[in-house]
């Protein structure tokens, strides 16, 4: 049975997202949560199980609509290269956008549990998926080494920007985050580069 859905279950998990990036996912009580979305402690359990379910669905929600947009927009794209830049950019410029958001999923999901991790990892599948059909376009086109492991280069490049967006909340948004995007996607394309693709290039 799927979850329960409405404009409340919307307005907990944005509020879940403000109150676990300002106290920490184990400092925020449920009853915060209720309290900044504006309902009632009990509504929180029409919509989920607990605490942690929460802290599931809010990244499921979150990845689930960024998974959407970044597939809509490589849509148009032609070249492996450019779905790459693509894909960093929006990662870098949908956090950068969003602090509260940033904080709680480069930090607090970190720091939870181990089922939890677990069933972020199950999250994240659509969006290494993504990864992996760039790269996997760029080895058929014989512009990516094919001796690369693709899961293995999949876990670098996500790796990589995940890095990069971690920084950047340690160092409280002291910088722009979204310009990186383009020396990001250039150190990646010179590793993922077929050999060929490299003497030509030289």
């Amino acid at each position: 049975m799927g979850k329960k859905r409405g404009p409340k279950y919307d307005k907990i998990i944005d509020a879940a997202v403000k109150v676990i990036a300002e106290n920490g996912y184990h400092h925020s009580q449920v009853s915060k949560i209720a309290k900044e979305a504006g309902v009632a402690d009990g509504t929180i359990y029409l919509y989920f199980k607990n605490k942690e379910d929460i802290l599931i669905s809010l990244f499921e929600e979150k990845m689930g609509i960024f998974v959407e947009f970044i597939e809509e927009e490589i849509k148009n794209a032609t070249s492996h290269e450019e779905k790459l830049f693509i894909l960093i950019n929006m990662h870098l410029a949908q956090l950068e956008k969003d602090h509260d958001l940033a904080l709680v999923t480069q930090l607090e999901l970190r720091q939870s549990n181990i089922s939890i991790r677990i069933k972020v990892n199950e999250v994240l599948k659509n969006y290494l998926g993504l990864i992996d059909s760039i790269i996997e376009q760029g080895k058929e086109e014989g512009k990516f080494d094919t001796d690369i492991d693709t899961r293995m280069m999949r876990q670098v490049i996500f790796g990589a920007i995940d890095e990069v967006v971690t920084n950047w909340v340690m160092k409280e948004h002291r910088y722009d985050l979204t310009p990186l995007a383009d020396s990001l996607h250039k150190f990646l394309l010179k590793g993922l580069q077929s050999p060929q693709r490299m003497e030509e290039t030289t």
